[in-house]
Parts: C-alpha cells; sequence; structure tokens
C-alpha cells in the first residue's frame, strides 16, 4: 500500500536523518540501531552487512519497527511498524552509495570491508504514526495490520 506515507511526511526520508530501527532479538527482547533509510515509494529501506545483528534478527523475525524524526522540527516524526518482505543483495551496492552521497556527500561508501557483503532490507509499512506538533496526529494502518 504506497499511500500509507503520508505526502507531508515523504520528505522526512529524503532529509538526511537517521532511522531508529527496532528488531527483535533471539530471546524476545528489543534491539534499536541507527540505520540510514528512504523511502521508494512503496517501502521503507534501509542497507547492512550480512551477518549483522539485525541482519540475522531480521532474518528470523521480519516484524520490525522504525522511527525517523525531522532534524529541523524534532516535534515532527514518523513512526512506521511493518514487516521485512524482502532481503535481497541485487542492487545493494548501489544503495548504499547513494545512502552514502546523501548522508555524507560521498560517492562511495567508505566503510566496507573486506569480503562484505551489502544487503537491502525492505519493510512493508503496516501501521504509521506521523506526528507534527503544528498538526497533530495522523495514523494509518493497511488492512493486514
Amino acid at each position: 500500500m504506497s499511500n500509507i506515507i503520508p505526502d507531508e511526511f515523504r520528505d522526512l526520508f529524503d532529509k538526511k536523518t537517521f532511522g531508529h530501527l527496532d528488531t527483535v532479538m533471539k530471546d524476545g527482547t528489543p534491539h534499536v540501531t541507527p540505520v540510514w533509510c528512504d523511502y521508494d515509494g512503496t517501502f521503507v529501506r534501509f542497507n547492512s552487512a550480512k551477518g549483522r545483528l539485525k541482519d540475522k534478527n531480521v532474518r528470523r523475525n521480519p516484524h520490525v519497527a522504525i522511527s525517523v524524526q525531522d532534524p529541523e522540527n524534532p516535534y515532527r516524526y514518523i513512526t512506521v511498524r511493518g514487516e521485512i518482505v524482502e532481503v535481497t543483495e541485487k542492487g545493494a551496492d548501489d544503495h548504499i552509495d547513494s545512502l552514502a552521497k546523501k548522508y555524507m556527500g560521498q560517492e562511495k561508501y567508505p566503510y566496507r570491508g573486506p569480503g562484505e557483503v551489502r544487503v537491502i532490507y525492505k519493510i512493508r509499512p503496516e501501521r504509521v504514526l506521523a506526528w507534527s506538533r503544528a498538526t497533530g496526529a495522523v495514523s494509518k494502518s493497511t488492512d493486514r495490520a
């Protein structure tokens, strides 16, 4: 459902904003990690290296949440709950380079380790809370949620 992210909050995914990704640990406890993220019109996406803790967590339990706060107005944010519906290496190197451009102003991601395999994770939004002090809350959910 591509229209679940309110139009007036989509800019948060274009800005240099960090997402705070919540995954579920093996023991059921939460694990929150700051991540670079974007929105492709359908999915909220983030990128990581295969084998990291968040990678292991989402492969075991694909239910996640991510929160993005406006760096220019801390009273404006969006929280997305959903499911990881695709984990792919295809296009992941280009994706991390585009995120490096957005977040660092660099053409290539400079921190790639030897043998590191990059992965794109696509979150299908199921519940969204978008809030701004100026406009109040906007809450949306899909039929699946």
